[in-house]
């Protein structure tokens, strides 16, 4: 079997080339739903429907594990694709499957704590807040996702949400440096006015975003900590398998990318970012 790592487009791939070298031997197929993104500004519900899609492609190709490299997908699709779809597919299967996030690893590591605790509501005037920005699409902003988990985790951690309608798109586009630059440095400076001051932290909360981090670093004050998700994905993952041995990752180091849009070669932006030319198969 071979890991799936699914995204709306190619912001996925951040988290993908992570995973790559944390496990080189494993088998990888990627699936970018270029055709229908970016899902940042869908209804939910084309969100689920969409996210399952692409799950069930990747199983089809042989993928015991999906990774949901996308944190529109992750926030708003996952749990019902869990809770509601996924039991009677792995039936149907009659193998291990599974669809992780990557929004649960991005809160371990921006809380420092497991996923399962909850802090202790105490009354205790808190002295000193941790301002954390999270840079995202608008669906993932809209769920309040990242302000509603890292709250019941840590009272001195407070979260500003900045929605990038067009960021994804741009990167996806392949646009000039100048034109991307520009969106970022708006989108720090309206968080900054918001708050009444810089975040002490920032997370990327879109996987196109990790393309451009250079941006970010350059917008926000030097030495800003930014969370990185890729990493903290990588982390989750091998604790996972360590935990579920049940899943053969293969062993062969096979790499396929398929796209539901145009294939062919990426941008040269995606490009550079990978470390070399990238082609995708049609899906």
């Amino acid at each position: 079997m071979a890991i799936g790592v699914f995204d709306s487009g190619v912001g996925g791939l951040s988290v993908h080339r992570t995973l790559v070298a944390r496990f080189p031997a494993a088998d990888f197929v990627y699936l970018a739903d270029q055709a229908n993104t970016p899902y940042g500004g869908r209804p939910g519900e084309a969100i689920v429907d969409l996210t399952r899609a692409g799950c069930e492609r990747l199983f089809a190709e042989g993928c015991g594990l999906v990774v949901l490299a996308c944190n529109t997908a992750s926030g708003i699709a996952l749990r019902r694709l869990q809770q509601t779809w996924l039991p009677g597919y792995r039936r149907q299967l009659g193998r291990p499957a599974n669809v992780l996030g990557i929004i649960v690893p991005t809160i371990e590591a921006a809380t420092g704590l497991p996923w399962e605790h909850e802090a202790e509501r105490r009354g205790d005037k808190v002295e000193k807040l941790d301002i954390l920005a999270v840079f995202s699409t608008p669906a993932t902003a809209s769920s309040r996702v990242y302000e509603i988990e890292i709250d019941k985790r840590r009272q001195d951690v407070a979260v500003f949400s900045q929605a990038c309608p067009n960021l994804a798109g741009l990167i996806e586009q392949g646009a000039s440096r100048e034109a991307l630059a520009a969106d970022v440095a708006a989108h720090v400076k309206a968080i900054t006015s918001r708050i009444g001051r810089s975040p002490d932290r920032a997370i990327l909360g879109c996987t196109h975003y990790e393309i451009v981090a250079d941006l970010f670093r350059a917008a926000l004050p030097p030495g800003t900590p930014l969370i990185h998700q890729p990493q903290a994905t990588a982390d989750a993952l091998a604790r996972y398998f360590e935990r579920h041995p049940e899943f053969e990752i293969g062993t062969g180091g096979g790499r396929r990318f398929l796209t539901t849009g145009k294939p062919g070669a990426q941008s040269s932006l995606v490009e550079a970012f990978w470390g070399g030319p990238l082609s995708f198969e049609p899906a």
